[in-house]
């Protein structure tokens, strides 16, 4: 028995060496941890139990059958975060480059069955080089595979892909089909061909940095949700995002004990809108005045800026924040904010976390670009998701609520549960100068005319009395008392129950 239980462990250490201490020792000198180092380091002490250690590959192609690996260039398992569980793959890049195999695949949609059937959450760890070219077609049926197992999860359990390598070709795919992509400043990148098949195919000399790194996909074309500067905290931020979101669609809101009063009147609050309507303040300082403790996860930090999504807590319990960014643009909507936020929207409505929107909205984005850029259809993405969302809907408009962009941001007229103004919210069709120059066009030489006109459509319209009166602002409130307000709210919402009619699915102008 001794000898056998000797042979476990040695077959163990040889495993847990993946490509040997030479590849392991250059991972560390590219500022790269292990794919074993990583999940250790974001799971639970001790709290790893891994699968499929011993797997190996089984292709005989090209020499393959000379060179077998224990584990396969991949590394999976489950464990816990905070106490509660997760399934995890880290692909190790010390194994063929952590290139996917039939075997790989195998080892990973395992993996994702056992997350879905357990409904928690999975988690992705990618550093590889794409397909194993030596497999073929069984590399590629191992891809879709996995793929096929992103859509089904998708809605029912939460999925997030970490980028902390290479990722590239088929790789790509899996990680944008889940909920979140986080990456690694400078050691991370991610694209669909790499930058020699860019210069033999169009011409363009470009870098791997350049091509596809954190700062493209966090800045241009909002692929990954957030980047960090090393390993360690791209792992550590990942787990605290966790702590916010449910185990699955079926599960509830997770709750922590909260120590903030809710009670407790922030004045400061009160001086938070500037006394001239065209001068920007920040609605991070809002945000963080309602969630407790000021804790919030800000997703896609870099990315169309002049809107603000992210998680939060309200009396210990996770809310999602929508916010116009009157510091960027005014606020303004435009197809980049439209579309970040109505995915935001819709991953809230999956796993029934409530939706806390302050607006603060001068109108959409006018321009040729905007609108050869599909202003219409991308703007349409979030009045859709707003529309279909069954969630708790609490909005409070805080000063601008202009046009179709005052329809669009969680009106009353599209469910919102409570639609709460401060007394600064200027709800109209436009601003007054607008208004007045196209209803008193006659007047436009006489500016004292022009000037008696706008004070009159400001004292007529620009006024959130007007809306409370039609009933489409439930209530004014004392900006000061907006924790309070949105806290009560929340809990008798606690138990809301809406449905939308069956269907198959939505069809979303994507």
């Amino acid at each position: 028995m001794k000898d056998i239980l000797e042979e476990l462990e040695r077959r163990r250490g040889i495993a847990r060496l993946g490509g040997g201490q030479a590849r392991i020792d250059a991972q560390h000198q590219r500022g790269k941890l292990t794919a074993r180092e990583r999940i250790d380091l974001f799971l639970d002490e001790g709290s790893f139990e891994e699968f499929d250690m011993f797997v190996e590959h089984r292709s005989t192609d090209f020499g393959m059958d000379k060179s077998r690996i224990a584990g396969d260039g991949v590394v999976t398992g489950w464990g816990t975060v905070n106490g509660r569980t997760v399934f995890v793959f880290a692909k190790d890049f010390t194994v063929f480059g952590g290139s996917l195999s039939e075997a790989h695949a195998e080892k990973i949609i395992k993996v994702q069955d056992m997350a879905l059937k357990n409904r928690a959450p999975i988690i992705g760890i990618y550093d590889a080089g794409g397909a194993r070219i030596q497999e073929g077609v069984a590399a590629l049926g191992g891809y879709a595979e996995v793929f096929q197992r992103n859509v089904l999860a998708s809605g029912v359990i939460p999925q997030i892909s970490v980028i902390m390598g290479p990722c590239a070709g088929g790789d790509v795919y899996s990680p944008a089909m889940t909920d979140f992509i986080f990456m690694v400043r400078d050691t991370s990148y991610m694209f669909v061909t790499g930058p020699d098949v860019v210069k033999t195919v169009t011409n363009e000399t470009v870098t791997s940095e350049e091509l596809g790194g954190a700062s493209v996909h966090t800045t241009r074309s909002s692929i990954a949700d957030g980047a960090y500067d090393n390993d360690v905290d791209t792992l550590l931020q990942v787990r605290r995002l966790i702590d916010f979101l449910p185990q699955s669609n079926t599960s509830p809101v997770p709750e922590i004990e909260c120590y903030q009063s809710v009670t407790d009147a922030d004045n400061s609050l009160d001086t938070l809108i500037p006394a001239n309507a065209n001068k920007p303040y920040d609605i991070k300082e809002l945000i963080q005045k309602v969630a407790d403790e000021g804790d919030f996860f800000e997703i896609q930090a870099s990315f169309a800026k002049n809107i603000v999504c992210g998680f939060g807590r309200i009396e210990g319990s996770t809310v999602g924040f929508v916010a116009n960014q009157p510091m960027v643009l005014a606020g303004v909507l435009d197809s980049d904010a439209s579309r970040k936020a109505a995915r935001f929207v819709r991953f809230c409505d999956c796993f029934n976390i409530p939706i806390v929107t302050f607006v603060d909205v001068p109108g959409f984005l006018p321009g040729t670009a905007q609108e050869y850029g599909g202003l219409i259809k991308h703007g349409a993405k979030l009045l859709f998701a707003y529309a279909e969302a069954t969630v708790p809907k609490l909005t409070v408009i805080t000063r601008k609520a202009f046009g179709g962009a005052y329809d669009v941001m969680a009106s009353k007229h599209l469910r919102g549960d409570l639609n709460y103004a401060w007394p600064t919210a200027q709800i109209a069709v436009m601003g007054a100068k607008g208004a007045v120059e196209i209803i008193f066009r006659k007047d436009i030489a006489d500016p004292e005319k022009i000037a008696a006109h706008t004070k009159m459509y400001e004292d007529r319209f620009l006024s959130p009395f007007v809306a409370a009166e039609r009933g489409y602002v439930d209530e004014v409130i004392m900006p000061h008392s907006t924790r309070r307000r949105l806290a009560r709210g929340l809990k008798m919402l606690k138990n809301k129950d809406l449905s939308n009619p069956w269907k198959k699915h939505d069809n979303i102008p994507l």
